[in-house]
């Protein structure tokens, strides 16, 4: 049976009663398949599933799609129930921030200006301030992000270790469409067209990928992303894409990197990644 609280003082009486390990999932709801991915992974490594669904404004932009996110709370405890969640805390805004905008947030440092908050500046600030809020008010001795988010999951684990969170922070594969579009909430918004353009950020990914596994250096490896991506469907318009450290620290990059990747299809933002190992220099 899973059990849905909505406000702090809910969660504070209902996480008590939760005996052994749990594991925290963070959402903001319109679960899909790669979430149920997520919850399955809980379920096999602690006692206890604890979800949240929470739209977080402090993460959207003034001209990004707050008032627009699908909320599909009925759909989503469906998932959590199916998927074997314990308990589901789903608050509200003024619950989560009773005090209204919060003045004080977390600073994710330098990299937290880099890929996705170069393009959406100050998003790190609330995703980081949230996350953290919601590991206070959880209390959850695992974490688990989808890999798909790759800097906000380096971020969080950079957080918990700089800031001696008392949590570990567990990354899970990327789940994909079987044409390997990655699943996100906002390919909902995606029209056929679009769709089919937005495969042009797994080629580009597998590209890379085959061109690292042939012994092909670093630039050659984005080179042959690039040009993958630049024969897709037309209608997608790339913000970046980078080859970096699997940490994303600056610098030249060799064994263990990691592809990313952001583009705009129509008015849709997606973003992708894929772990490659570039093979030693002779």
């Amino acid at each position: 049976m899973t059990q849905v609280v909505h406000t702090r003082a809910e969660l504070a009486e209902a996480r008590a009663a939760l005996k052994g390990t749990v594991g925290v999932v963070m959402t903001m709801g319109a679960l899909h398949s790669g979430h149920e991915t997520l919850l399955r992974a809980a379920r096999d490594q602690v006692d206890h599933v604890l979800v949240t669904i929470f739209v977080n404004p402090l993460q959207f932009g003034p001209n990004e799609d707050f008032d627009r996110y699908p909320r599909t709370l009925d759909a989503d405890l469906e998932v959590c129930r199916r998927a074997g969640a314990d308990l589901v805390f789903a608050p509200s805004v003024a619950d989560m921030y009773p005090d209204g905008q919060p003045r004080v947030r977390l600073d994710p440092g330098p990299l937290g200006g880099e890929l996705e908050g170069a393009s959406r500046p100050g998003f790190f600030h609330g995703v980081l301030t949230v996350v953290l809020k919601l590991l206070q008010l959880t209390r959850p001795d695992l974490a688990f992000f989808g890999e798909k988010d790759y800097q906000q999951l380096t971020l969080v684990r950079r957080m918990a270790r700089d800031l001696d969170v008392p949590v570990e922070v567990i990354g899970v594969p990327t789940v994909r469409e079987p044409d390997g579009l990655a699943l996100s909430s906002r390919n909902r918004y995606l029209s056929e067209p679009e769709r089919a353009a937005a495969l042009s950020l797994s080629a580009a990914l597998r590209a890379g990928a085959r061109a690292a596994d042939d012994g092909r250096d670093a630039g050659e490896v984005l080179s042959a992303a690039h040009a993958a991506f630049g024969a897709g469907a037309p209608g997608a318009q790339l913000d970046y894409l980078v080859l970096t450290d699997p940490e994303l620290e600056p610098g030249p990059v060799s064994g263990p990197a990691r592809l990313v990747i952001a583009a705009w299809v129509g008015t849709t933002r997606l973003i992708d990644n894929a772990a490659i190992h570039l093979a030693p220099r002779a």
